[in-house]
């Protein structure tokens, strides 16, 4: 059996990825047993993997809507676009979990030009600089040309002093992030040159993926309770995590939402924070 991928390359279908993939969400090994069961009994040769996905993804929503919320976590990434300012902000709270002093779109001048800078960090004495690249394509991936041009830039202000935190404060490194992959080409210069590079499964095993899980900072956008329109007005809010709405319920009466539906959205997200 033959799957059509997001690329329209065809591949064959992989029974065990698909039972993983649902066991990560967390579903015990029966249940995703039973789901890819019933998702196999809808196959055809060329099925698209996006049908899989919805496919799956509705079958778990009906029995877990936290399980649904982690399956979704890659889509839920895309929802915080389309321009990715909101996909920056979240990379900011990922660090802030891991003790960091952050700050985010920033004006700096560097010895040529001035720059915007998407987010600075700074934990002890060392800050670092950290440029998004956000795509809202499943398929898209963050080539060479971007490494190349971020250091361009992160030379330019480097050794400046600026007024980050403290005054006097200078940049020594640099992180470039993406919420899809890199290409193999730009891990190699980015690597050779001295950047960081972070992506949805980069580094192994210290991917955002598994930052996300390791220190349950979900966005919002994962919620299945949630309309979209509704999402995208608590991002307006700056309610950016599912920790942010757990912290602050009370913002889910300004956008207007029920008692009932108040109750199963509090719902969802302390499951998936637990």
């Amino acid at each position: 059996m033959k799957v059509t991928k997001y690329s329209g390359e065809l591949v064959h279908y992989d029974e065990q990825k698909l039972i993983n993939s649902l066991r990560k969400s967390g579903a015990d090994k029966a249940v995703a047993e039973a789901i890819v069961k019933k998702i196999e009994s809808e196959l055809y040769e060329g099925i698209a993997s996006k049908k899989i996905y919805k496919l799956a993804f509705q079958l778990l929503k009906n029995i877990s809507n936290a399980h649904a919320a982690r399956y979704n976590l890659r889509t839920a990434l895309m929802g915080l676009g389309p321009a990715g300012f909101f996909f920056e902000k979240f990379i900011a709270k990922l660090f802030q979990e891991q003790k960091f002093q952050t700050k985010t779109n920033i004006s700096l001048n560097g010895k040529c030009i001035s720059h915007e800078i998407d987010v600075v960090l700074k934990k002890e004495k060392t800050i670092s600089m950290i440029e998004c690249k956000f795509h809202s394509g499943q398929d898209a991936k963050t080539d060479v040309k971007v490494p190349m041009y971020i250091l361009s830039r992160f030379n330019d202000v480097k050794d400046i002093k600026h007024h980050l935190f403290m005054p006097n404060e200078t940049i020594s490194d640099c992180i470039i992030v993406t919420n899809n992959r890199f290409t193999s080409d730009a891990i190699q210069f980015g690597e050779c040159s001295g950047l960081k590079m972070w992506s949805w499964d980069y580094p192994l095993k210290k991917g955002i993926k598994d930052i996300i899980d390791l220190y349950l900072v979900y966005p919002i956008t994962c919620l299945t309770t949630l309309t979209q329109i509704e999402k995208d007005k608590l991002l307006i809010l700056d309610c950016i995590t599912v920790k942010d709405l757990v912290a602050n319920s009370l913002i889910l009466n300004e956008i207007e939402l029920s008692h009932n539906r108040i109750k199963n959205v509090l719902k969802e997200a302390n499951q998936l924070l637990s």
